[in-house]
């Protein structure tokens, strides 16, 4: 099968990225911390770079504040820094590497420190050691430094700080949507930037909710978010379910239904058997991470499925000629339906 080059799609027609921020709370260790059936969505054009430059904020000042107190051997911790202790909590729910979300922390402490009006917070640092290395799984470059630079910070406590300093520089606020789009542009430059910034905001996003929810990390609508996560960049294929199935990649309710099934959940195959099978959340509340949200017409037909990834935001399948990608997930005078619960 062959497929249309994919592109990322910018604009309100199919829900583009906006400024959101991801702003955790307490964690409990106390610290802040296609179906696209058969009418094809309409593509519009490309916008302007200034307005394609609006893009995700991220979580708010998160690290200990306390981190750097040495450990109490009375705490029951065996002498261990509240860092550490705070690292120890969250690694196994996270899949971060004790020893890098530390360094993640620490980058964030520094640059509060130097740059505080960057904002620069510890699950930015970690969405970027995600995409660039796998938290530097295998020996690799920890957050994708250049070689040079590498060499000069072989620890993640360093590699952290260089990183840090290489986003905020130049006065970026991190904390505004635009500011942090362009830093993580500015950072990893090439033909891949599009997709490093996706799978940047996707992790950071991830990392922010498993934060405050770190027991929900084995769920099945966990394990089907970081399987949708995982498929980011694949194209949009009608009819597709996925390279294990022999396909180049996804339509919407194909993608939806492979990440549960990659959990241990079935769901029918198309957007609206999927609505119709699975419990629909309460109008008034908000999706969480994993619901399902539907766009159409409940009374007729739904043609369009995507996953809520939260603060507004879902891992998406648009239609021909895009990536699997992030976008908003309602915007005014769309057709969203509702959202629903697969598990």
């Amino acid at each position: 099968m062959t497929t249309k080059p994919t592109s990322w799609a910018r604009g309100a027609a199919l829900r583009g990225l906006v400024a959101l921020p991801l702003v955790a709370g307490l964690v409990v260790t106390g610290w802040l911390l296609a179906d696209r059936e058969p009418e094809p969505a309409p593509v519009p054009p490309p916008l302007p770079a200034a307005e394609a430059a609006s893009g995700p904020s991220v979580l708010e000042v998160s690290a200990p504040v306390k981190a750097q107190e040495a450990g109490q051997g009375a705490s029951g911790q065996g002498g261990k820094s509240p860092l550490r202790q705070w690292a120890d909590q969250l690694a196994g729910p996270l899949g971060i590497p004790a020893d890098a979300l530390v360094g993640y922390a620490n980058g964030e402490l520094t640059l509060r420190s130097e740059k505080p009006s960057c904002h620069l917070s510890w699950v930015t640092l970690a969405g970027v050691g995600s995409a660039a290395s796998d938290h530097g799984r295998g020996g690799g470059n920890l957050l994708g430094l250049p070689a040079a630079q590498a060499k000069k910070a072989p620890d993640p406590d360093s590699a952290s700080v260089a990183a840090g300093r290489a986003l905020c520089a130049s006065g970026t606020d991190l904390g505004a949507g635009p500011g942090w789009w362009k830093a993580i542009a500015a950072y990893h430059q090439g033909s891949e930037t599009e997709l490093f910034r996706q799978r940047v905001l996707g992790m950071a996003q991830l990392y922010a909710t498993l934060s405050l929810d770190p027991a929900s990390a084995g769920s099945a609508r966990v394990r089907a978010t970081r399987f949708a996560l995982g498929q980011l960049g694949l194209p949009y294929v009608w009819g597709g379910n996925g390279p294990d199935a022999g396909a180049a990649g996804f339509d919407c309710s194909g993608l939806t239904k492979a990440s549960y099934d990659s959990a241990g959940v079935a769901l029918p195959r198309t957007a609206d058997s999927q609505f119709r099978a699975i419990p629909a959340v309460p109008p008034a509340q908000e999706p969480r991470l994993g619901d399902l949200v539907f766009y159409g017409s409940p009374a007729t037909r739904i043609h369009h499925v995507g996953m809520y990834l939260g603060n507004g935001l879902m891992i998406n399948a648009p239609t021909e000629g895009q990536a699997i990608q992030i976008h908003t997930y309602h915007s005014k005078g769309d057709d969203y339906a509702g959202a629903g619960r697969p598990a």
